[in-house]
């Protein structure tokens, strides 16, 4: 059997075109862009076209809004410890529970570390965020609300438009990690009362190590990383080149395929969705029908492990996950299915299957062939199964 990836949540392949656009700045433009001499010249001006790229995609009005990073992680680590030290008095972050590592780890670590107030917002079944809990925890005090555009186990997509004026109500800076929304669904940040946003390229046909950071004109950011001049003074390190030219052209290419990602991988999806729950009982969809990536779904099968399910499927070729990347490897089961209150007995069989544009029919057909015989096999070395025990969870679908 042909190899199926459906695991672009966690990363795409880089696109032919990107990596066509990058290879010239690794040997040829090899120039360091802040040098005065032609070399440096050449290749500051194809930074400056790949920033107009992704603005683009972005939606934003100014170049200046655009800082290029390592990562969506140092992106969204920037965004929180800027808010905190550009606003003296102000000490409190809110936060949601299913938000990424990248958001959490470095709540808890403010936590016990500086003494910072973090609240963090439930979501429900569906993993909606609690609109009302989220407003009673904005204060006088808030720095940041920090809420991700979209999860990246469920694909439940946040009012972040909504959040964002709810925070500055109470004066806070709205910051979102939108890591799996960018390229997935349009974005129109001239318009928005969005602060700050993250990304990373290798979520968008892009290579890896490189991200940025969207700054709305008049915020205040302080840089994590000192030294150069380098991005306005607002990320100091010598520019990777490749990575950012190849980021704007991943933006470009995104931009171009947004009409497909919206009807025919969202298509993918839903027939992979509707192939799976006819074929094998006692599943479910878990995250917002109505309000999802339309790249990703988020299957639980009960009774079973989701690392037996992916061991048996990487051994015909199938590749996905049990959650997030970032992680992979612990025994204990998502803490975004945690948080959306899904018994143990379903959420350690969570799979989640993630499209991108790269993906065909032929894959959907392939992983419906082999799904159901993985599922059988693993069930009857369930002792749960075997009892005949039931969940009361309502899934999203009956």
């Amino acid at each position: 059997m042909r190899p199926v990836y459906l695991d672009n949540n966690a990363t795409t392949r880089v696109d032919p075109k990107v990596v066509s656009a990058m290879l010239p700045f690794f040997t040829e433009q090899f120039g360091n862009a802040s040098s005065m001499h032609a070399f440096g010249s050449e290749v500051g001006s194809a930074l400056k076209k790949a920033r107009g790229q992704l603005q683009a995609l972005l939606g934003t009005e100014f170049d200046h809004e655009i800082v290029y990073t390592g990562s969506g992680t140092e992106s969204d680590n920037t965004a929180l410890l800027s808010a905190l030290e550009t606003q003296p008095g102000r000490d409190e972050i809110v936060t949601s529970t299913v938000e990424h590592p990248a958001i959490l780890a470095l709540c808890q670590w403010l936590q016990k570390n500086r003494g910072i107030k973090v609240f963090y917002t439930p979501v429900d079944s569906r993993g909606r965020l609690d609109i009302d809990a989220y407003r009673k925890a904005l204060g006088p005090k808030t720095a940041i609300a920090s809420i991700m555009w979209a999860n990246n186990e469920t694909g439940t997509i946040f009012p972040v438009e909504q959040l964002a004026d709810l925070a500055h109500d109470h004066g806070a800076l709205f910051h979102t990690d939108a890591v799996q929304a960018v390229g997935k669904v349009p974005m129109d940040l001239k318009t928005s009362e969005i602060d700050m946003l993250s990304l990373s390229g290798h979520k968008l046909h892009a290579p890896k190590g490189v991200g940025a950071l969207y700054v709305r004109r008049g915020v205040r950011l302080r840089p994590l990383l000192r030294g150069g001049h380098q991005e306005r003074g607002r990320r100091a390190s010598t520019e990777n080149a490749p990575g950012i030219i190849g980021m704007g052209v991943a933006a470009e290419l995104a931009l171009e395929h947004m009409h497909d990602e919206q009807t025919r991988v969202a298509s993918l999806r839903d027939r992979l969705e509707k192939g799976l729950l006819q074929r094998i009982g006692n599943a479910f969809v878990t995250g917002d029908a109505e309000s999802r990536l339309p790249n990703t779904s988020n299957i639980a099968f009960e009774f079973i492990e989701g690392e037996g399910i992916l061991l048996l499927l990487n051994k015909e070729g199938i590749a996905c996950s049990s959650g997030s990347a970032c992680t992979s490897g612990s025994l204990e089961p998502s803490h975004v299915l945690r948080a959306m209150k899904v018994p143990y007995t379903a959420a350690h069989g969570a799979i989640r299957f993630s499209f991108s544009r790269d993906n065909t029919d032929e894959d959907v057909d392939q992983v419906l062939a082999v799904m159901p015989g993985v599922v059988e096999r693993l069930r009857s070395l369930s002792p749960f199964w075997k009892s005949g025990e039931k969940t009361s969870f309502e899934p999203t679908y009956a």
